[in-house]
Protein backbone atom coordinates (compact mmCIF):
# COMPACT_ATOMS: atom_id res chain seq x y z
CA UNK A 1 0.00 0.00 0.00
CA UNK A 2 1.57 3.03 -1.16
CA UNK A 3 2.05 5.68 1.62
CA UNK A 4 0.30 9.49 1.36
CA UNK A 5 2.71 11.00 0.12
CA UNK A 6 4.05 8.69 -2.74
CA UNK A 7 0.05 7.97 -3.44
CA UNK A 8 -0.21 11.87 -4.11
CA UNK A 9 2.62 11.94 -6.60
CA UNK A 10 0.82 8.87 -8.57
CA UNK A 11 -2.49 10.15 -8.28
CA UNK A 12 -0.66 13.84 -9.92
CA UNK A 13 0.60 11.81 -12.39
CA UNK A 14 -2.37 9.72 -13.47
CA UNK A 15 -4.35 13.11 -13.10
CA UNK A 16 -1.69 14.52 -15.94
CA UNK A 17 -2.11 11.39 -18.02
CA UNK A 18 -5.81 11.25 -17.95
CA UNK A 19 -6.38 15.32 -18.63
CA UNK A 20 -4.29 14.89 -21.06
CA UNK A 21 -6.15 11.67 -22.55
CA UNK A 22 -9.63 13.69 -22.09
CA UNK A 23 -8.03 16.91 -23.70
CA UNK A 24 -7.71 15.13 -26.27
CA UNK A 25 -10.97 13.31 -26.50
CA UNK A 26 -12.53 16.62 -26.57
CA UNK A 27 -10.56 17.80 -29.16
CA UNK A 28 -11.53 14.66 -31.66
CA UNK A 29 -15.30 15.82 -30.32
CA UNK A 30 -14.67 19.16 -31.57
CA UNK A 31 -13.22 17.90 -35.37
CA UNK A 32 -16.29 15.76 -35.25
CA UNK A 33 -18.03 18.94 -34.76
CA UNK A 34 -16.62 21.06 -37.31
CA UNK A 35 -17.16 18.22 -40.09
CA UNK A 36 -20.52 17.07 -38.72
CA UNK A 37 -21.89 15.78 -42.25
CA UNK A 38 -18.77 13.77 -43.09
CA UNK A 39 -19.01 12.73 -39.60
CA UNK A 40 -22.59 12.00 -39.56
CA UNK A 41 -22.29 9.78 -43.20
CA UNK A 42 -19.87 7.69 -41.39
CA UNK A 43 -22.05 7.16 -37.86
CA UNK A 44 -24.33 5.86 -40.63
CA UNK A 45 -22.66 3.98 -42.36
CA UNK A 46 -21.23 2.55 -39.64
CA UNK A 47 -24.55 1.64 -38.19
CA UNK A 48 -26.30 0.14 -40.99
CA UNK A 49 -23.47 -2.22 -41.81
CA UNK A 50 -22.58 -3.08 -38.32
CA UNK A 51 -26.60 -4.56 -38.04
CA UNK A 52 -27.21 -4.95 -42.16
CA UNK A 53 -28.21 -8.88 -40.69
CA UNK A 54 -30.57 -8.10 -38.01
CA UNK A 55 -33.92 -8.99 -39.13
CA UNK A 56 -34.63 -5.12 -39.08
CA UNK A 57 -31.73 -4.57 -41.49
CA UNK A 58 -32.85 -7.09 -44.06
CA UNK A 59 -36.34 -6.22 -43.60
CA UNK A 60 -35.42 -2.97 -44.21
CA UNK A 61 -32.38 -3.14 -46.91
CA UNK A 62 -29.41 -2.14 -44.90
CA UNK A 63 -26.55 -3.75 -47.00
CA UNK A 64 -28.08 -1.83 -50.18
CA UNK A 65 -28.32 2.02 -48.81
CA UNK A 66 -25.39 3.95 -49.68
CA UNK A 67 -26.42 7.51 -49.38
CA UNK A 68 -28.35 8.93 -46.87
CA UNK A 69 -31.61 9.50 -49.17
CA UNK A 70 -31.91 6.16 -49.63
CA UNK A 71 -31.67 5.77 -45.92
CA UNK A 72 -34.60 7.85 -44.84
CA UNK A 73 -36.44 6.35 -48.16
CA UNK A 74 -36.50 2.83 -47.06
CA UNK A 75 -36.42 3.50 -43.45
CA UNK A 76 -39.97 5.42 -42.08
CA UNK A 77 -39.30 7.53 -38.65
CA UNK A 78 -40.38 4.80 -35.62
CA UNK A 79 -41.80 5.21 -32.65
CA UNK A 80 -40.97 3.18 -29.51
CA UNK A 81 -44.39 1.39 -30.46
CA UNK A 82 -43.28 0.75 -34.00
CA UNK A 83 -40.60 -0.99 -32.31
CA UNK A 84 -41.83 -2.39 -29.04
CA UNK A 85 -42.57 -5.89 -30.68
CA UNK A 86 -38.34 -6.15 -32.04
CA UNK A 87 -37.66 -5.16 -28.26
CA UNK A 88 -39.87 -7.79 -26.60
CA UNK A 89 -37.91 -10.08 -28.62
CA UNK A 90 -34.27 -8.60 -28.03
CA UNK A 91 -35.84 -9.15 -23.87
CA UNK A 92 -36.31 -12.68 -24.11
CA UNK A 93 -32.71 -12.91 -25.86
CA UNK A 94 -33.72 -12.97 -29.92
CA UNK A 95 -30.58 -10.06 -30.16
CA UNK A 96 -30.43 -10.58 -34.11
CA UNK A 97 -34.36 -8.76 -33.93
CA UNK A 98 -32.60 -5.22 -34.22
CA UNK A 99 -28.99 -5.97 -33.83
CA UNK A 100 -25.99 -7.35 -35.99
CA UNK A 101 -24.17 -10.72 -34.65
CA UNK A 102 -21.10 -8.73 -33.69
CA UNK A 103 -23.22 -6.04 -31.10
CA UNK A 104 -22.98 -7.68 -27.50
CA UNK A 105 -25.94 -6.43 -25.09
CA UNK A 106 -24.92 -6.06 -21.43
CA UNK A 107 -28.15 -4.46 -19.98
CA UNK A 108 -31.61 -3.28 -20.72
CA UNK A 109 -32.00 0.81 -19.68
CA UNK A 110 -35.30 1.25 -18.61
CA UNK A 111 -37.46 4.11 -18.38
CA UNK A 112 -41.10 5.67 -18.76
CA UNK A 113 -42.71 5.06 -21.86
CA UNK A 114 -45.50 7.63 -23.22
CA UNK A 115 -48.29 4.87 -22.02
CA UNK A 116 -48.07 2.68 -18.45
CA UNK A 117 -45.44 0.06 -20.10
CA UNK A 118 -42.18 1.28 -19.39
CA UNK A 119 -39.40 1.35 -22.41
CA UNK A 120 -36.22 -0.87 -22.84
CA UNK A 121 -33.05 -0.31 -24.39
CA UNK A 122 -30.63 -2.96 -25.63
CA UNK A 123 -27.59 -1.68 -24.21
CA UNK A 124 -24.55 -2.71 -25.93
CA UNK A 125 -20.95 -2.25 -25.73
CA UNK A 126 -20.73 -0.28 -28.20
CA UNK A 127 -22.87 2.44 -27.09
CA UNK A 128 -21.49 2.49 -24.05
CA UNK A 129 -18.64 3.32 -25.45
CA UNK A 130 -19.92 6.02 -26.97
CA UNK A 131 -22.14 7.10 -24.15
CA UNK A 132 -18.93 7.63 -22.22
CA UNK A 133 -17.05 9.51 -24.81
CA UNK A 134 -19.65 11.90 -24.56
CA UNK A 135 -18.86 11.96 -20.49
CA UNK A 136 -15.24 12.29 -21.70
CA UNK A 137 -16.36 15.00 -23.42
CA UNK A 138 -17.87 17.39 -20.95
CA UNK A 139 -15.16 16.25 -18.16
CA UNK A 140 -12.08 17.37 -20.58
CA UNK A 141 -13.81 20.72 -21.02
CA UNK A 142 -15.08 21.29 -17.67
CA UNK A 143 -11.79 20.18 -15.91
CA UNK A 144 -10.06 22.29 -18.77
CA UNK A 145 -12.60 25.40 -17.47
CA UNK A 146 -11.74 25.07 -14.02
CA UNK A 147 -8.42 23.26 -13.58
CA UNK A 148 -8.50 23.83 -9.55
CA UNK A 149 -11.56 21.02 -9.46
CA UNK A 150 -8.99 18.47 -10.39
CA UNK A 151 -7.56 15.92 -7.83
CA UNK A 152 -10.52 16.63 -5.64
CA UNK A 153 -14.21 15.10 -4.58
CA UNK A 154 -16.47 14.44 -7.34
CA UNK A 155 -19.86 14.37 -5.69
CA UNK A 156 -21.62 12.41 -8.37
CA UNK A 157 -25.33 9.94 -8.11
CA UNK A 158 -26.47 7.18 -10.01
CA UNK A 159 -29.42 4.42 -9.60
CA UNK A 160 -29.35 0.92 -10.06
CA UNK A 161 -28.38 -1.43 -13.29
CA UNK A 162 -30.58 -4.06 -12.18
CA UNK A 163 -34.09 -2.69 -10.84
CA UNK A 164 -35.65 -5.92 -12.79
CA UNK A 165 -34.00 -9.05 -14.63
CA UNK A 166 -35.14 -9.48 -18.26
CA UNK A 167 -36.56 -12.77 -19.72
CA UNK A 168 -32.88 -13.58 -21.03
CA UNK A 169 -31.73 -12.68 -17.69
CA UNK A 170 -30.16 -9.49 -18.28
CA UNK A 171 -30.23 -6.79 -15.74
CA UNK A 172 -32.97 -3.85 -16.53
CA UNK A 173 -32.24 -0.53 -14.95
CA UNK A 174 -30.33 2.78 -14.91
CA UNK A 175 -27.45 3.22 -17.60
CA UNK A 176 -25.80 5.70 -15.24
CA UNK A 177 -25.28 2.88 -12.58
CA UNK A 178 -23.58 0.82 -15.33
CA UNK A 179 -21.40 3.35 -16.47
CA UNK A 180 -20.68 4.58 -12.73
CA UNK A 181 -19.23 0.76 -12.21
CA UNK A 182 -17.43 0.71 -15.76
CA UNK A 183 -15.84 4.26 -14.88
CA UNK A 184 -11.84 4.24 -14.80
CA UNK A 185 -10.10 3.55 -11.81
CA UNK A 186 -8.34 7.16 -11.57
CA UNK A 187 -12.05 8.61 -11.49
CA UNK A 188 -13.79 6.19 -9.59
CA UNK A 189 -10.76 6.74 -6.30
CA UNK A 190 -12.30 10.85 -6.46
CA UNK A 191 -15.97 9.61 -6.27
CA UNK A 192 -17.08 11.16 -2.87
CA UNK A 193 -19.65 8.25 -2.15
CA UNK A 194 -19.97 4.60 -2.86
CA UNK A 195 -22.22 3.15 -5.49
CA UNK A 196 -23.69 1.16 -3.18
CA UNK A 197 -25.76 4.51 -2.03
CA UNK A 198 -27.78 3.62 -4.78
CA UNK A 199 -29.35 0.79 -3.62
CA UNK A 200 -30.89 2.20 -0.35
CA UNK A 201 -34.74 2.23 -1.50
CA UNK A 202 -35.61 4.93 1.30
CA UNK A 203 -35.59 8.41 0.15
CA UNK A 204 -34.65 10.25 3.10
CA UNK A 205 -32.12 7.40 4.22
CA UNK A 206 -30.47 7.62 0.63
CA UNK A 207 -29.55 11.17 0.70
CA UNK A 208 -28.75 11.01 4.20
CA UNK A 209 -26.02 8.18 3.60
CA UNK A 210 -24.66 9.97 0.64
CA UNK A 211 -23.87 13.44 2.69
CA UNK A 212 -22.64 11.72 5.63
CA UNK A 213 -20.06 10.26 3.00
CA UNK A 214 -19.84 13.13 0.57
CA UNK A 215 -19.78 16.40 3.67
CA UNK A 216 -16.49 15.67 4.90
CA UNK A 217 -15.19 15.39 1.92
CA UNK A 218 -13.16 18.44 -0.45
CA UNK A 219 -15.97 18.43 -3.20
CA UNK A 220 -15.11 20.46 -6.05
CA UNK A 221 -17.99 19.80 -8.46
CA UNK A 222 -20.96 17.58 -8.18
CA UNK A 223 -23.60 16.13 -11.33
CA UNK A 224 -26.98 14.42 -11.18
CA UNK A 225 -29.26 14.71 -13.76
CA UNK A 226 -31.90 16.99 -12.02
CA UNK A 227 -31.15 20.11 -9.92
CA UNK A 228 -34.02 18.99 -7.95
CA UNK A 229 -31.69 16.01 -6.54
CA UNK A 230 -29.27 18.70 -5.59
CA UNK A 231 -31.40 20.58 -3.86
CA UNK A 232 -33.06 17.84 -1.72
CA UNK A 233 -29.07 16.83 -0.46
CA UNK A 234 -27.82 19.73 0.54
CA UNK A 235 -32.06 20.15 2.26
CA UNK A 236 -31.60 17.27 3.83
CA UNK A 237 -27.97 17.69 5.74
CA UNK A 238 -29.29 20.85 6.58
CA UNK A 239 -32.48 19.50 8.57
CA UNK A 240 -29.99 16.74 9.89
CA UNK A 241 -27.09 19.29 10.27
CA UNK A 242 -26.73 17.99 14.20
CA UNK A 243 -27.04 14.44 13.63
CA UNK A 244 -24.86 14.48 10.33
CA UNK A 245 -22.04 16.10 12.47
CA UNK A 246 -22.19 13.55 14.97
CA UNK A 247 -22.00 10.49 13.15
CA UNK A 248 -18.74 12.61 10.92
CA UNK A 249 -16.92 12.85 14.45
CA UNK A 250 -18.04 9.35 15.63
CA UNK A 251 -17.28 7.28 12.58
CA UNK A 252 -21.21 6.13 12.38
CA UNK A 253 -23.95 5.98 10.22
CA UNK A 254 -27.77 6.82 11.24
CA UNK A 255 -29.88 7.51 8.86
CA UNK A 256 -33.54 8.92 9.27
CA UNK A 257 -34.59 6.21 7.28
CA UNK A 258 -34.52 2.39 6.39
CA UNK A 259 -31.52 0.45 5.45
CA UNK A 260 -31.48 -2.82 4.96
CA UNK A 261 -28.90 -4.44 7.39
CA UNK A 262 -26.16 -5.90 5.25
CA UNK A 263 -26.24 -2.79 3.13
CA UNK A 264 -25.94 -0.47 6.11
CA UNK A 265 -22.99 -3.01 7.37
CA UNK A 266 -21.11 -2.71 4.43
CA UNK A 267 -21.59 1.41 4.11
CA UNK A 268 -20.91 1.65 7.81
CA UNK A 269 -16.91 -0.89 7.46
CA UNK A 270 -15.87 2.42 5.11
CA UNK A 271 -16.16 5.01 7.78
CA UNK A 272 -14.04 6.13 10.34
CA UNK A 273 -14.29 9.17 12.99
CA UNK A 274 -13.29 12.23 11.80
CA UNK A 275 -13.24 15.11 14.59
CA UNK A 276 -11.44 17.13 12.71
CA UNK A 277 -13.99 17.47 10.49
CA UNK A 278 -16.85 17.19 12.85
CA UNK A 279 -15.79 20.47 15.06
CA UNK A 280 -15.17 22.47 11.83
CA UNK A 281 -18.41 21.62 10.73
CA UNK A 282 -20.01 22.13 14.18
CA UNK A 283 -18.25 25.73 14.39
CA UNK A 284 -20.31 26.44 10.89
CA UNK A 285 -23.53 25.37 11.92
CA UNK A 286 -22.87 27.47 15.45
CA UNK A 287 -21.85 30.77 14.02
CA UNK A 288 -24.14 30.60 10.77
CA UNK A 289 -27.11 28.67 12.37
CA UNK A 290 -27.39 26.65 9.32
CA UNK A 291 -25.48 23.76 7.32
CA UNK A 292 -25.06 24.91 4.03
CA UNK A 293 -23.05 23.26 1.02
CA UNK A 294 -21.64 26.76 -0.29
CA UNK A 295 -20.25 26.86 3.89
CA UNK A 296 -18.28 23.81 3.85
CA UNK A 297 -17.69 23.03 0.07
CA UNK A 298 -15.41 24.63 -2.18
CA UNK A 299 -17.35 23.96 -5.45
CA UNK A 300 -15.90 24.97 -8.76
CA UNK A 301 -18.90 24.06 -10.41
CA UNK A 302 -22.33 22.11 -10.40
CA UNK A 303 -23.29 20.28 -13.40
CA UNK A 304 -27.22 19.06 -13.96
CA UNK A 305 -29.67 19.22 -16.42
CA UNK A 306 -30.48 23.30 -17.02
CA UNK A 307 -33.03 23.65 -19.63
CA UNK A 308 -36.78 23.43 -19.83
CA UNK A 309 -38.79 23.56 -16.83
CA UNK A 310 -35.53 22.20 -14.98
CA UNK A 311 -34.36 25.84 -15.28
CA UNK A 312 -36.77 26.67 -12.32
CA UNK A 313 -34.49 25.17 -9.82
CA UNK A 314 -32.32 27.20 -10.13
CA UNK A 315 -33.48 30.05 -8.38
CA UNK A 316 -32.63 28.51 -4.97
CA UNK A 317 -28.90 27.31 -5.76
CA UNK A 318 -27.60 30.55 -4.67
CA UNK A 319 -28.90 30.19 -1.60
CA UNK A 320 -27.29 26.21 -1.42
CA UNK A 321 -24.54 26.69 -3.50
CA UNK A 322 -23.41 30.37 -3.67
CA UNK A 323 -21.77 31.45 -6.51
CA UNK A 324 -20.69 28.61 -7.83
CA UNK A 325 -21.38 28.73 -11.61
CA UNK A 326 -24.07 25.78 -12.97
CA UNK A 327 -23.36 23.54 -16.64
CA UNK A 328 -26.05 21.91 -18.68
CA UNK A 329 -24.78 18.37 -18.44
CA UNK A 330 -26.35 18.24 -21.72
CA UNK A 331 -29.04 16.99 -23.70
CA UNK A 332 -29.02 13.14 -21.93
CA UNK A 333 -31.90 10.68 -22.78
CA UNK A 334 -31.85 6.60 -22.65
CA UNK A 335 -32.13 6.02 -25.76
CA UNK A 336 -28.95 7.58 -26.33
CA UNK A 337 -26.84 10.83 -25.72
CA UNK A 338 -27.86 13.77 -28.18
CA UNK A 339 -25.66 16.72 -26.99
CA UNK A 340 -22.57 17.68 -24.12
CA UNK A 341 -23.24 21.02 -22.29
CA UNK A 342 -19.38 22.66 -23.20
CA UNK A 343 -19.89 26.02 -21.59
CA UNK A 344 -21.45 27.35 -17.68
CA UNK A 345 -24.63 29.57 -17.26
CA UNK A 346 -26.20 28.98 -20.79
CA UNK A 347 -29.18 26.29 -21.38
CA UNK A 348 -27.70 24.06 -24.47
CA UNK A 349 -24.93 22.16 -25.64
CA UNK A 350 -23.29 20.79 -28.35
CA UNK A 351 -24.41 18.06 -30.82
CA UNK A 352 -22.75 14.69 -30.31
CA UNK A 353 -22.45 14.81 -33.77
CA UNK A 354 -20.37 11.21 -33.44
CA UNK A 355 -22.04 9.30 -31.34
CA UNK A 356 -25.64 8.69 -33.13
CA UNK A 357 -26.79 9.46 -36.45
CA UNK A 358 -29.41 12.72 -36.46
CA UNK A 359 -32.17 14.12 -38.22
CA UNK A 360 -34.52 16.39 -37.26
CA UNK A 361 -38.40 17.35 -38.37
CA UNK A 362 -40.59 20.34 -37.52
CA UNK A 363 -42.59 20.15 -34.07
CA UNK A 364 -45.52 19.04 -35.53
CA UNK A 365 -44.54 16.69 -37.86
CA UNK A 366 -46.42 13.25 -38.36
CA UNK A 367 -44.62 10.85 -35.86
CA UNK A 368 -44.23 8.28 -38.25
CA UNK A 369 -43.67 9.77 -41.77
CA UNK A 370 -40.48 10.02 -44.20
CA UNK A 371 -40.73 13.67 -45.66
CA UNK A 372 -39.26 16.55 -44.47
CA UNK A 373 -36.16 15.38 -42.50
CA UNK A 374 -33.48 18.04 -41.85
CA UNK A 375 -29.97 16.50 -41.44
CA UNK A 376 -28.42 18.75 -38.38
CA UNK A 377 -25.65 20.79 -40.95
CA UNK A 378 -29.44 21.86 -42.38
CA UNK A 379 -31.25 23.63 -39.30
CA UNK A 380 -31.93 27.28 -38.88
CA UNK A 381 -30.70 29.20 -36.28
CA UNK A 382 -33.74 30.10 -33.58
CA UNK A 383 -35.84 27.18 -35.11
CA UNK A 384 -37.44 24.56 -32.88
CA UNK A 385 -37.42 20.87 -34.09
CA UNK A 386 -38.01 17.42 -33.11
CA UNK A 387 -35.28 14.55 -32.44
CA UNK A 388 -35.24 11.73 -34.85
CA UNK A 389 -32.25 9.36 -33.71
CA UNK A 390 -30.40 6.13 -35.12
CA UNK A 391 -28.22 4.54 -32.45
CA UNK A 392 -26.12 2.02 -31.35
CA UNK A 393 -28.98 0.24 -29.35
CA UNK A 394 -31.16 -0.69 -32.58
CA UNK A 395 -33.13 2.28 -32.55
CA UNK A 396 -33.08 2.92 -35.91
CA UNK A 397 -34.75 6.61 -37.10
CA UNK A 398 -36.23 7.07 -33.96
CA UNK A 399 -38.29 9.66 -32.89
CA UNK A 400 -37.09 10.65 -29.78
CA UNK A 401 -40.05 13.21 -29.13
CA UNK A 402 -37.76 15.58 -27.80
CA UNK A 403 -37.84 19.12 -28.93
CA UNK A 404 -35.17 21.44 -29.29
CA UNK A 405 -34.09 25.41 -30.43
CA UNK A 406 -31.64 25.73 -32.58
CA UNK A 407 -29.02 28.65 -30.63
CA UNK A 408 -26.02 28.63 -33.49
CA UNK A 409 -23.63 26.43 -34.73
CA UNK A 410 -19.82 25.16 -34.10
CA UNK A 411 -18.63 24.42 -37.25
CA UNK A 412 -21.53 22.15 -39.00
CA UNK A 413 -23.14 21.14 -35.58
CA UNK A 414 -25.65 22.84 -33.95
CA UNK A 415 -25.76 23.92 -30.51
CA UNK A 416 -29.04 22.95 -29.13
CA UNK A 417 -31.41 23.51 -25.83
CA UNK A 418 -34.31 21.25 -24.59
CA UNK A 419 -37.26 22.62 -25.01
CA UNK A 420 -39.57 20.09 -23.29
CA UNK A 421 -40.38 16.35 -24.51
CA UNK A 422 -43.67 15.53 -26.79
CA UNK A 423 -46.88 17.95 -27.80
CA UNK A 424 -48.21 17.73 -23.89
CA UNK A 425 -45.37 16.87 -21.64
CA UNK A 426 -44.89 18.43 -17.70
CA UNK A 427 -41.45 17.66 -16.16
CA UNK A 428 -40.86 20.14 -13.54
CA UNK A 429 -38.48 17.35 -11.37
CA UNK A 430 -37.77 15.14 -13.93
CA UNK A 431 -40.87 13.42 -13.74
CA UNK A 432 -42.08 13.75 -17.54
CA UNK A 433 -45.58 13.07 -17.39
CA UNK A 434 -47.26 12.63 -20.43
CA UNK A 435 -51.00 13.69 -21.31
CA UNK A 436 -51.67 9.85 -21.89
CA UNK A 437 -50.10 9.20 -18.38
CA UNK A 438 -52.96 11.67 -16.95
CA UNK A 439 -55.91 10.79 -18.57
CA UNK A 440 -55.29 7.33 -17.97
CA UNK A 441 -54.76 7.75 -14.26
CA UNK A 442 -57.72 9.97 -14.15
CA UNK A 443 -59.90 7.38 -15.80
CA UNK A 444 -58.84 4.34 -13.54
CA UNK A 445 -59.29 6.89 -10.50
CA UNK A 446 -63.03 7.53 -11.79
CA UNK A 447 -63.66 3.68 -12.35
CA UNK A 448 -62.41 3.10 -9.00
CA UNK A 449 -64.46 5.89 -7.28
CA UNK A 450 -67.32 5.05 -9.54
CA UNK A 451 -67.48 8.81 -10.57
CA UNK A 452 -69.22 9.40 -13.81
CA UNK A 453 -66.68 10.74 -16.27
CA UNK A 454 -65.90 14.28 -16.55
CA UNK A 455 -63.46 17.20 -17.86
CA UNK A 456 -60.76 18.31 -15.81
CA UNK A 457 -56.93 19.34 -16.14
CA UNK A 458 -53.79 18.56 -13.93
CA UNK A 459 -51.29 21.36 -14.10
CA UNK A 460 -47.87 22.05 -12.71
CA UNK A 461 -47.27 24.76 -10.09
CA UNK A 462 -43.54 26.04 -8.99
CA UNK A 463 -42.89 25.90 -5.23
CA UNK A 464 -40.43 25.54 -2.60
CA UNK A 465 -41.47 21.47 -3.37
CA UNK A 466 -43.56 21.73 -6.98
CA UNK A 467 -46.75 20.32 -7.05
CA UNK A 468 -49.48 19.53 -9.43
CA UNK A 469 -53.62 20.97 -9.55
CA UNK A 470 -55.90 19.05 -10.24
CA UNK A 471 -58.85 21.06 -11.53
CA UNK A 472 -62.77 19.20 -11.39
CA UNK A 473 -66.12 21.29 -11.50
CA UNK A 474 -67.01 19.93 -8.54
CA UNK A 475 -67.06 21.05 -4.72
CA UNK A 476 -67.84 17.72 -3.40
CA UNK A 477 -65.58 15.93 -0.75
CA UNK A 478 -65.31 13.24 -3.08
CA UNK A 479 -62.48 15.32 -5.18
CA UNK A 480 -59.71 15.27 -2.31
CA UNK A 481 -60.24 11.28 -2.84
CA UNK A 482 -59.71 11.57 -6.34
CA UNK A 483 -56.49 13.55 -6.12
CA UNK A 484 -55.09 11.35 -3.79
CA UNK A 485 -56.27 8.43 -6.34
CA UNK A 486 -54.89 10.27 -9.33
CA UNK A 487 -51.71 10.76 -7.46
CA UNK A 488 -51.45 7.00 -7.07
CA UNK A 489 -52.44 6.27 -10.44
CA UNK A 490 -49.80 8.24 -11.72
CA UNK A 491 -46.96 6.42 -9.31
CA UNK A 492 -48.28 3.41 -10.93
CA UNK A 493 -47.98 4.32 -14.63
CA UNK A 494 -44.45 6.48 -14.96
CA UNK A 495 -41.67 5.10 -13.14
CA UNK A 496 -40.00 8.52 -12.61
CA UNK A 497 -43.35 10.05 -11.03
CA UNK A 498 -43.11 7.27 -8.35
CA UNK A 499 -39.22 8.19 -7.31
CA UNK A 500 -40.01 12.21 -7.79
CA UNK A 501 -42.96 11.88 -4.77
CA UNK A 502 -41.36 8.53 -3.21
CA UNK A 503 -38.48 11.17 -2.60
CA UNK A 504 -40.15 14.10 -1.91
CA UNK A 505 -39.19 16.16 -4.54
CA UNK A 506 -42.57 16.53 -5.84
CA UNK A 507 -45.65 17.30 -3.23
CA UNK A 508 -48.97 16.00 -3.54
CA UNK A 509 -51.82 16.61 -6.24
CA UNK A 510 -54.24 19.75 -4.82
CA UNK A 511 -57.39 20.37 -6.05
CA UNK A 512 -59.09 23.43 -7.41
CA UNK A 513 -62.80 23.39 -7.43
CA UNK A 514 -63.78 25.53 -10.34
CA UNK A 515 -67.23 27.81 -11.38
CA UNK A 516 -70.14 25.29 -13.26
CA UNK A 517 -69.02 26.35 -17.04
CA UNK A 518 -65.50 27.15 -16.32
CA UNK A 519 -63.95 24.29 -18.52
CA UNK A 520 -66.55 25.12 -21.46
CA UNK A 521 -65.79 28.72 -21.63
CA UNK A 522 -61.95 27.95 -21.50
CA UNK A 523 -62.34 25.43 -24.24
CA UNK A 524 -64.10 27.87 -26.05
CA UNK A 525 -61.80 30.48 -26.10
CA UNK A 526 -58.93 28.41 -26.99
CA UNK A 527 -60.58 27.06 -29.86
CA UNK A 528 -60.99 30.76 -31.00
CA UNK A 529 -57.68 31.86 -30.51
CA UNK A 530 -56.28 28.89 -32.44
CA UNK A 531 -59.20 29.66 -35.05
CA UNK A 532 -60.24 25.92 -35.10
CA UNK A 533 -63.56 24.87 -36.07
CA UNK A 534 -65.17 23.18 -32.67
CA UNK A 535 -64.71 19.74 -33.93
CA UNK A 536 -61.57 20.23 -34.64
CA UNK A 537 -60.83 21.54 -30.96
CA UNK A 538 -58.64 18.97 -28.65
CA UNK A 539 -59.17 19.68 -24.94
CA UNK A 540 -56.33 20.05 -23.15
CA UNK A 541 -55.93 17.46 -19.70
CA UNK A 542 -52.30 18.59 -18.91
CA UNK A 543 -50.56 21.88 -18.58
CA UNK A 544 -46.57 22.03 -19.43
CA UNK A 545 -45.65 25.26 -17.54
CA UNK A 546 -46.21 26.26 -14.14
CA UNK A 547 -48.84 29.77 -15.00
CA UNK A 548 -50.58 28.42 -18.18
CA UNK A 549 -53.44 27.61 -15.51
CA UNK A 550 -53.83 30.98 -14.93
CA UNK A 551 -57.17 31.29 -16.79
CA UNK A 552 -58.55 28.52 -14.63
CA UNK A 553 -57.43 30.06 -11.44
CA UNK A 554 -59.30 32.55 -12.27
CA UNK A 555 -62.38 30.85 -12.92
CA UNK A 556 -62.04 29.23 -9.13
CA UNK A 557 -64.91 28.98 -7.16
CA UNK A 558 -66.31 30.59 -4.47
CA UNK A 559 -63.23 30.39 -1.15
CA UNK A 560 -64.66 27.20 0.52
CA UNK A 561 -63.63 25.42 -2.96
CA UNK A 562 -60.07 27.09 -2.72
CA UNK A 563 -56.77 25.17 -2.65
CA UNK A 564 -54.72 25.23 0.70
CA UNK A 565 -53.16 27.88 1.07
CA UNK A 566 -50.04 27.45 -1.25
CA UNK A 567 -46.23 26.50 -0.09
CA UNK A 568 -44.18 29.67 -1.30
CA UNK A 569 -42.27 30.15 -4.27
CA UNK A 570 -38.55 30.51 -3.83
CA UNK A 571 -37.03 34.07 -3.51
Amino acid sequence: MAVPGLQKSIDRLLALAATTHARGLLGRYLGCAKKAAKTQNAVLRAILTANADSDFGRGHGFAGIRRYDQFAHQVPIQTYDDLRPLVNRTLHGDFGALLGAGQRVVMFAKTSGSTDVPKYVPVTEEFIRQYRRGWNAFGGKALGDHPEAILRSILQTSSPIDDEVSPCGLPCGSISGMLAAAQKGIVRRFYAVPTECARIADAPARYYTIMRFAVPRDVSWMVTAGPATQLALAKCAAEHAQALIKDIGDGTLTPPGEISQPLRRRLAEQLLPDRENARRLGAIADSEGTLLPRQYWRLSFVANWTAGAMGLHLREFPHFFGDAPVRDIGLLATEGRVTVGLDDGVPYGLLDAGGAFFEFVEPDASASGTAGARRCHELDIGGEYRVIMTTWAGFYRYDLGDHVRVHGFVGEAPLLEFLHRGAYVSSVTGEKLTEWQVIRAFEAASAALAVPPRRFALAPVWAERPFYRLYLESREPLREVMADAVDAGLARINIEYNGKRTSGRLGAIRTIALQPGAFAAFDAERAGRHRMANEQYKPQCLFTKPGDDATLMAAMAPPQGAEPKPEPAPA
